[in-house]
């Protein structure tokens, strides 16, 4: 009988902390050839540390690591991790932006050298993004920095599926569709269970459930620095992995996004966005109190629209009418959300300085207040409100953006499919939120690329080559509706 091959991954009583938060408990976690591990588990859970640690990137305090059965715990790093065919593609991108897609691919391919080595690279990356991501619409030219965080997205799962001198065994996918819309997130998961076919391994971590279930062969569920369930992927239903993860599932408020839809002409309005150059597309109108879907393939206007409101509020825009102001919660926080530099208090309060103001200058108890205040409200995991933004989770940085809006005088907000890396809990939340605010006559515009979002919104605006295509009530919404609107010419 042969014997069984060598697993990837085998780690045992690995354990991390930072300063006083432990951030790894002792886990236990192993890979075999050919499989998709799905990791879940809420933000702060530990997944992201895991991973760190299993990329090179982050040192163990104590326990044993082996990859393909050799010990590596003493002498570990990223570039062994790559030479050992160890691959990471992390939640919060890592591509240069001031360098080019092929520059890009260089960087962590090495061996690309001498004499045409652009052009290489070029041919290497095109190729993989070719059969990936077919139609992606990126030349190996481009500036990182100029293309939009999807495509951003697109180019790192590339690289990292991309081979030359070192082997591929396991490439780690931290949170890979959360940037990606429906069609190229069905893309990178099909291609995921083309590759396992072929003898690699995957990590998927993900807050889609459905992406856990449906592509995943064994789950491990984390919470609080440990692994508390794991088991083959068919041994889990959606509740009994919520459950594991220790949140409630509910269902969307479809019973109040009706009453809304039945009172929406007694409302005044708040947004109206005419198009712009473009014949035959509808006008976005938002009203008091109003949760209005943004939805469709990603960089088709939608963004734009947001931000077309967004300065609308500071000034004069002939195409667009906006009765109050506004915040916008970014999804792509690391440019356009956070302050790297301040602190998690701060980065809140700073939409609501005026407030705080006590003879001209910011009154840091009402600042540490109002902190405290969201961090209960929101959950926010920190053992200090003062410590940096970036000692939070990616999850836990994008819950300080939502407090920020949400804590300020706004009428309106943007949201930006802020749920990026955000857990099932967490979203859960925030869906509750959105709708008692909407309740007290709050007004969102929800860009989002997930359906289960969209079911919590009155109407959804579905967006096609720049212009609105169809205007969906929550009770005729359907995943086939937006697909078909956002495919179709006549729509």
């Amino acid at each position: 009988m042969p014997e069984a091959p060598l697993p990837i991954v085998d780690f045992s009583n690995v354990a991390k902390s930072f300063g006083a938060v432990r951030a790894l408990a002792g886990v236990d976690l192993t890979v075999r050839p050919g499989e998709c591990l799905g990791l879940v588990g809420h933000n702060g859970a530990g997944k992201s540390t895991l991973m760190n640690v299993l990329a090179g990137t982050l040192s163990p305090d104590s326990g044993e690591m082996r990859i393909l059965g050799e010990d590596i715990r003493q002498r570990y790093s990223v570039a062994l991790a790559h030479q050992m065919g160890i691959r990471c593609v992390f939640q919060e991108l890592s591509l240069c932006p001031n360098l080019s897609v092929a520059e890009n691919t260089r960087v962590v391919h090495p061996t690309i050298k001498g004499p045409g080595w652009r052009g290489r690279a070029g041919a290497l990356i095109l190729g993989k993004l070719d059969e990936i991501f077919p139609g992606h619409g990126i030349q190996p030219g481009d500036h990182v920095g100029d293309l939009s965080i999807g495509k951003r997205q697109m180019v790192e799962i590339a690289r990292a599926f991309t081979v030359t001198a070192a082997p591929l065994h396991l490439v780690i996918l931290d949170e890979p569709t959360s940037s990606l819309d429906a069609v190229t997130a069905g893309q990178l998961l099909q291609y995921m269970r083309k590759a396992i076919g072929q003898g690699a391994s995957c990590i998927l971590i993900s807050h889609v459930l459905g992406e856990i279930l449906d592509y995943s062969d064994r789950i491990v569920v984390m919470k609080d620095g440990g692994v508390v369930a794991e088991r083959p992927a068919t041994g889990f239903s959606r509740d009994t992995l919520v459950a594991a993860m220790g949140t409630v599932a509910r269902a969307p408020a479809a019973g109040q996004a009706a009453q809304a839809a039945d009172r929406r002409e007694e409302r005044p309005l708040s947004v109206r966005v005419r198009p712009k150059g473009r014949p035959g597309g509808a006008a976005l109108e938002a009203r008091r109190g109003e949760v209005i879907g943004l939805a469709g393939l990603a960089g088709h206007g939608q963004t734009a629209t947001l931000l077309q409101v967004f300065r609308a509020a500071r000034g004069r825009d002939p195409d667009t009418e906006v009765t109050g102001a506004v915040a916008l919660v970014a999804g792509d926080r690391q440019t356009d959300g956070i302050f790297p530099l301040w602190s998690i208090s701060r980065n809140i309060g700073v939409r609501s300085l005026r407030r705080m103001l006590r003879g001209g200058l910011i009154d840091p108890a009402a600042e540490a207040e109002m902190a405290e205040d969201w961090k209960r409200k929101i959950g926010i995991k920190t053992p200090d409100m003062n410590d940096n933004i970036l000692s939070l989770s990616g999850g836990n940085q994008q819950k300080a953006l939502f407090a920020r809006a949400l804590g300020s005088d706004a009428d309106i907000v943007l949201m930006d499919d802020p749920m990026r890396g955000v857990d099932v809990g967490t979203k859960l939340e925030v869906y509750d939120l959105v709708r008692a605010e909407a309740a007290r006559g709050r007004t969102f515009l929800w860009y989002t690329t997930e359906m289960d979002e969209l079911k919590n919104c009155d109407h959804v605006f579905v967006f096609r080559n720049g212009r609105i295509v169809a205007d969906l009530a929550r009770a005729e919404l359907t995943e086939e509706k937006v697909l078909h609107s956002s495919f179709t010419e006549d729509a």
